[in-house]
């Protein structure tokens, strides 16, 4: 983690020396996924940015493609929406993002779709300062704490959950306040579980089911079109909401788990997905639980 820290720093103030605002890059868009250029082992891929991930990850066809053999650390259990697997980690990965050139520890193995998907980057990217996502420009910016007062700006009602530390924001559906996940790696709808659907009326407003890939494997979903989502101080009709499908068994508990012991907080229901962000310029302060939407200028 040193190695990344070090790389923040250093991409903040390459930048400009007098600036804590970093130049607007254009980001690729797919899938409603967020993607960067990003060079692994002197290999060009590409990286996933998700604000949903307490770790950073490694592709493992990435690594069966490029036949590449890395130095092994601890083991990490990775809890996904659909289950618990326990994972190999690897260590000094040699990364060039942003043309700055580094090392990443504790890089864990996960499933990532096609190899031309090399990483993914959580939350140790977005824990070290506050990060702007333009959606509709497909732009990003990264900006110090010590230039924008997020405590003052933020507009959308935002904290961190108590144990895990992960953004979590509330929103409205139908009028019955939920608070949900800050998930960029959630490029679906808005995702809450069957209790907070039936508090919101949609589960007599069922328009069919769906298929869910998590981190691990999948799930059925449900989905139904919400009358109106309350989204800080925005109002958005006609906005479609998934949930689980009676039986399925999910993550999605309120509650971070650890060592046997539960830490109580707020009663998270579920996740903020592409679907709810899209038209947004998305102002997060990942470490401190401070979010401000607004419209493109």
């Amino acid at each position: 983690m040193k190695h990344f820290l070090f790389f923040i720093t250093f991409l903040v103030t390459s930048h400009n020396a007098f600036s804590a605002v970093t130049q607007w890059t254009d980001f690729t868009l797919d899938n409603g996924h967020v993607f960067l250029p990003i060079t692994i082992e002197g290999i060009e891929s590409r990286v996933m940015l998700d604000s949903g991930a307490q770790i950073n990850s490694i592709n493992r066809a990435f690594i069966g493609k490029h036949n590449l053999e890395f130095s092994k650390g601890r083991p990490v259990n990775v809890k996904g929406v659909y289950g618990v697997e326990k994972r190999t980690a690897y260590n000094n990965v040699n990364v060039e993002i942003f043309g700055t050139t580094f090392e990443l520890d504790s890089l864990v193995e996960i499933n990532l779709g096609h190899h031309s998907n090399g990483m993914l980057l959580g939350a140790g990217f977005f824990n070290s300062f506050v990060v702007q996502l333009d959606y509709p420009k497909k732009k990003i910016r990264l900006v110090t704490r010590d230039s924008v007062d997020m405590a003052e700006v933020a507009n959308v009602p935002a904290t961190t959950q108590k144990g895990s530390g992960m953004p979590i924001a509330q929103i409205e559906i139908n009028g019955v306040p939920l608070w949900l996940r800050i998930d960029t790696g959630n490029a679906g709808t808005i995702l809450v579980d069957r209790r907070a659907a039936s508090k919101a009326g949609l589960l007599e407003k069922v328009e069919g089911t769906s298929m869910s890939f998590g981190a691990n494997s999948s799930g059925v979903n449900e989905f139904a079109t919400s009358d109106l989502v309350k989204f800080g101080p925005f109002e958005i009709s006609d906005v479609k909401v998934s949930f689980p499908a009676e039986g399925q068994t999910t993550n999605l508990e309120s509650q971070y788990e650890r060592t046997g012991s539960r830490i109580g907080g707020k009663r998270v229901v579920g996740l903020i997905g592409y679907d709810l962000l899209k038209d947004f310029v998305v102002t997060l302060d990942y470490r401190y639980g401070k979010l401000h939407i607004d419209l493109p200028q």
